[in-house]
């Protein structure tokens, strides 16, 4: 059994009523787990014929599964950004609106990256997501996570959420806060968020959270759309920061999810003295109704009309480099070329139309690779965004002796012509090599590797 705090409990009991029986239960037993197909890289079509990883669809998730599989991160095809491992409740705040592929999207609390990689694979080719992680360590992670499933027009930052909304004004079509929060709904998964747990940690998390949606309102085009969401049952973390916002926020209104997120949650609780007539809407997922840890979501959608905001005068681009250019041309089918441009110094695949300042970016589109003397040395992120365009490929199968080779960071006999290729896994870029005179000479990141 676990530990519960009783202050905990008691606040659970009014809560819950009737159902906290049934909840206690639900927190003892075993965590559910899950993953997204990523459909950038593959069709969910072609996974399923592929698929030994799962146990069911999970009914509100297009491309999600329930997970019924061990070291899933060890599998090649994990390795080659096929799959994102996602707690399936955490997945329930991205499909709670219909998304634009076109919309330029905000992720303002990121890491470690399971809503950015929803996010980004609902957008088309035009669209363009800013992930934020204000702590260094975790950005990184973040920016992993983007590069290892290969996602294009993308923006990594690194910065506090006042800071974003100054950097980036009335930019964004959606907003997704998924706020840092007292952690209650991962009770079942973290033992460390009971033990941080307090009546108090609970306010100064309400308190943080109101500053995150004021930041997120500065950064939301007119017509826009914020999804708050949490991992937390307290109403002071939920429904009275939402109702607090939009008091504070006249201009937005509390709107209903999707009807397959609906279906699978609980109504937001109205509490005494709140101003919102339509607090139901707000949305609670609870591990002992759904197949899930906890969680909580809200929309938040900017009523006045949307209006053509004027474009910033574009800044002066850095001249590309023939040797970039060069290397392209040899390497892949196709490209755009007026995406290829440079940004802190390093050559990048990117929408040029979507103006990102010198040094605002942790990351920045695709990295192309870094400049040497008269050649490029292409990065790992490269290979896995472009992999699909590359002229010469090595494709291998999940089980065999290459890929485990290639994973260990080993060289391997091929029968590929020279240069650069891409290695794939029943289609999907899981790297890069350089193939001279039949060998192919490993570009596996030593970081990522396995043992």
């Amino acid at each position: 059994m676990k530990n519960l705090p009783n202050e905990y409990t008691e606040r659970m009991k009014k809560l819950l009523g009737n159902d906290y029986e049934a909840y206690i239960e639900a927190v003892n037993s075993e965590p559910v787990r899950g993953f997204r197909v990523n459909t950038d890289k593959i069709s969910l079509e072609d996974f399923e014929k592929l698929n030994v990883f799962s146990s069911g669809k999970i009914p509100y998730v297009e491309n999600g599964f329930y997970l019924d599989y061990d070291k899933i991160g060890n599998h090649p095809y994990h390795h080659a950004g096929m799959i994102y491992v996602q707690e399936p409740g955490a997945m329930a705040p991205a499909e709670c609106i219909d998304i634009d592929p076109g919309w330029i999207i905000l992720d303002m609390c990121a890491a470690p990256g399971g809503k950015s990689t929803q996010l980004k694979n609902k957008l088309g080719k035009n669209g363009i997501l800013v992930s934020n992680e204000i702590i260094p360590s975790r950005c990184r992670i973040l920016t992993g996570n983007i590069e290892r499933l290969g996602l294009e027009n993308t923006v990594t930052t690194c910065m506090d959420t006042s800071r974003l909304a100054k950097t980036f004004p009335k930019t964004f079509d959606m907003i997704m806060v998924d706020a840092p929060c007292s952690g209650e709904g991962m009770f079942r998964k973290e033992d460390i968020a009971i033990e941080e747990w307090s009546t108090e940690n609970v306010l100064k998390c309400a308190q943080r959270q109101s500053e995150i949606l004021d930041n997120a309102a500065l950064a939301l085009r007119n017509g826009g759309y914020i999804v708050y969401a949490t991992c937390t049952f307290s109403l002071e973390e939920n429904e009275m920061t939402v109702d607090a916002f939009l008091k504070r926020h006249p201009e937005f209104e509390l709107v209903p999810v999707k009807p397959a997120v609906a279906a699978n949650t609980s109504d937001g609780i109205v509490f005494d003295g709140c101003k919102c007539d339509n607090m139901s809407y707000a949305r609670r997922f609870y591990p002992h109704i759904s197949k899930g840890e906890g969680q909580f979501m809200a929309v938040l959608h900017s009523t006045p009309e949307p209006v053509k905001l004027k474009s910033p005068l574009p800044s002066k681009k850095d001249k590309v480099d023939k040797t970039v250019f060069d290397f392209l041309d040899d390497t892949l089918t196709c490209y755009d070329k007026e995406k290829v441009i440079m940004y802190n110094g390093n050559p990048v695949y990117f929408d040029p139309e979507f103006e990102v300042g010198k040094g605002v970016a942790f990351s920045c589109g695709v990295t192309i690779g870094e400049v040497r003397k008269n050649y490029v040395m292409p990065h790992h992120q490269f290979f896995m965004a472009s992999g699909k365009s590359f002229k010469r490929k090595i494709n291998l199968s999940p089980d065999s002796d290459e890929i485990k080779k290639y994973l260990h960071g080993e060289e391997f006999e091929t029968n590929c012509e020279n240069g650069w290729a891409a290695v794939t896994v029943d289609g999907c870029t899981a790297g890069g090599v350089k193939v001279v005179n039949g060998r192919a000479k490993n570009h596996y990141p030593k970081g990522l590797r396995t043992k």
